[in-house]
C-alpha cells in the first residue's frame, strides 16, 4: 500500500475521529442558580445530577451526531402509549388537539400530578421521542397530556387559516384551561421541547389573569431563547448550521403545502396578501416567516413578528418555578445564545438552569459504546425533576399560609 493510501486513510481516521470528538470524557452538568434551597432540593430528588453524565461511547460525544441520531430515529426503542384523544373547537375555527394518557398504575401520592407536554417543532403526541417519554412517565405513576401542534397530526385536518408558530402560546392555554375543568385537584408540570421550551417559558411570562393556577411549575429543554438572533446564526454555515436551518424550513413549508387547500384558499391568500410562488421558493425560515408566518399572524415585519414570538423579551415576569436545560454542543443553539439565560437562573430565585457539555439538541443519549440505553438521560431526569417542583410548589405554599 502506497504512502499516499496510507496518508489519506490516517487524515480519514483523523476527521471521523474529529468529528465523533472521541476524546472527550464525561462530565458533570453545570448548574447556575441563586436560589440555592431550590437547587438542593433537586439534587435531593434527582441525585444522578451530581454524576458525570456519559454519552453512548463510539458516537455521543458528538451533538452532530446526537441531534440527527435523535431527529432522524427518535429514541432506541419506541413503544406505542394508549390515550384519548380531546377535540377542542376555538373562536377562530381552529381544530385544536391534545392527547391524554393515564398512569399505568395508581399511585395516590402521585395521583395529584399531571405532566403536560408541549413537542418541539412539527411534532405531536405521535412523535418517537414524546411516546417514548410518555411511556417511562406513566410507568413512573403520572398522568400526561401531550399538546398537538395544530397541522402536525397527520389524520387531523387543519380548519382554520393558521397552523402553529414559534411564540403563539393561546393553543396551550386552552389545552390548561380544558384540562383544569376536568381534573381540578391535578397540580400541572409542563414541559416544552424545543420550540415547545420557548412556548412554555414565553406562556408563563405572559399577563395573562385567567392562567389556571393549578400550573406550578414549568420545564424548558434545548430552546435559544431569542428567534432573531437564532435565525440569524443559523443563516451560516459554521458548524454545518444552515443545513439544520435548510431541514427546519423544508418539514414547516411541507406541513404548510400538505394543507394547502385551507391555508391557501384564494379567500385566505387574498386576505392576507400570500403569494404562493414566494412562500414555495422561501430557501430558509425568514424567508418563509416574511412570506407566509408574520403575515398570516398580522405583523407587518419579520423583526416585530421574531420579538413578539421569543420568551426572552418575557422571561423576566416569570414567577412559576422553572428549570432550564441546554448542551454546549448543540448545533442549533450555539453558546452565545445561552448567555442571558445563564445570567436570568444567577439573579432570580426558583430558577434553574442546567447545561451539559453533551447532548446536541434533544439527543442525550447514554451508555453503551455503539448503542445506547433504552431510556436517554433527559427521560431519566426529566420524570425524576417532577417530585422536586412539586415539593417546591407545596413549600411555597405552605410559607404563604404562614405569612
Amino acid at each position: 500500500m502506497s504512502v499516499a493510501v496510507l496518508t489519506a486513510i490516517a487524515v480519514f481516521i483523523i476527521v471521523v475521529f474529529r468529528i465523533l470528538n472521541v476524546s472527550s470524557q464525561p462530565q458533570k452538568p453545570s448548574f447556575y442558580c441563586r436560589d440555592k434551597q431550590f437547587l438542593n432540593r433537586v439534587l435531593k430528588f434527582a441525585p444522578q445530577l451530581e454524576e458525570p453524565y456519559v454519552p453512548t461511547r463510539l458516537w455521543g460525544f458528538s451533538g452532530h451526531v446526537q441531534t440527527i441520531l435523535y431527529s432522524v430515529f427518535g429514541r432506541v426503542r419506541c413503544p406505542c402509549p394508549k390515550g384519548d384523544r380531546r377535540f377542542l373547537n376555538l373562536d377562530d375555527g381552529t381544530t385544536l388537539t391534545y392527547d391524554l394518557f393515564k398512569p399505568t398504575f395508581n399511585e395516590p401520592e402521585l395521583e395529584g400530578i399531571t405532566v403536560v407536554i408541549v413537542p418541539g417543532i412539527c411534532n405531536s403526541s405521535e412523535s418517537d421521542y414524546i411516546r417514548t417519554f410518555v411511556n417511562y412517565t406513566q410507568n413512573q405513576g403520572y398522568r400526561c397530556a401531550v399538546l398537538n401542534h395544530v397541522g402536525a397530526l397527520h389524520n387531523v385536518p387543519v380548519t382554520a387559516s393558521r397552523i402553529f408558530t414559534y411564540g403563539h402560546t393561546d393553543d396551550l392555554h386552552v389545552m390548561l384551561c380544558n384540562l383544569s375543568e376536568h381534573y381540578p385537584n391535578t397540580k400541572i408540570i409542563v414541559i416544552g421541547y424545543s420550540m415547545g421550551g420557548n412556548l412554555v417559558t414565553k406562556y408563563l411570562g405572559e399577563s395573562r389573569h385567567n392562567r389556571p393556577s393549578s400550573v406550578i411549575a414549568g420545564v424548558s429543554i434545548c430552546q435559544p431563547y431569542d428567534a432573531l438572533k437564532a435565525t440569524g446564526v443559523l443563516l451560516h454555515w459554521q458548524n454545518f448550521r444552515r443545513l439544520y436551518l435548510y431541514a427546519l424550513t423544508e418539514a414547516i413549508k411541507a406541513l404548510i403545502l400538505k394543507h394547502r387547500s385551507k391555508l391557501l384558499a384564494d379567500d385566505i391568500k387574498e386576505r392576507y396578501s400570500l403569494i404562493e410562488k414566494d412562500i414555495i421558493s422561501a430557501a430558509t425560515l425568514p424567508e418563509l416567516d416574511d412570506a407566509y408566518t408574520r403575515k398570516v399572524t398580522n405583523f407587518k415585519n419579520l423583526h416585530e413578528f421574531y420579538r413578539w414570538s421569543s420568551c426572552l423579551h418575557y422571561i423576566h415576569n416569570v414567577k412559576t418555578p422553572m428549570i432550564f436545560i441546554n448542551s454546549r454542543d448543540d448545533p442549533l443553539v450555539p453558546e452565545d445564545l445561552l448567555i442571558p439565560i445563564q445570567n436570568f437562573a444567577k439573579s432570580k430565585d426558583n430558577i434553574l438552569y442546567m447545561e451539559l457539555m453533551h447532548g446536541g439538541h434533544l439527543g442525550f443519549f447514554e451508555g453503551g459504546f455503539m448503542y445506547p440505553n433504552p431510556i436517554a438521560w433527559l427521560d431519566r431526569t426529566l420524570v425524576s425533576l417532577l417530585p422536586a417542583l412539586r415539593e417546591h410548589c407545596v413549600d411555597d405554599i405552605r410559607k404563604t399560609a404562614i405569612y
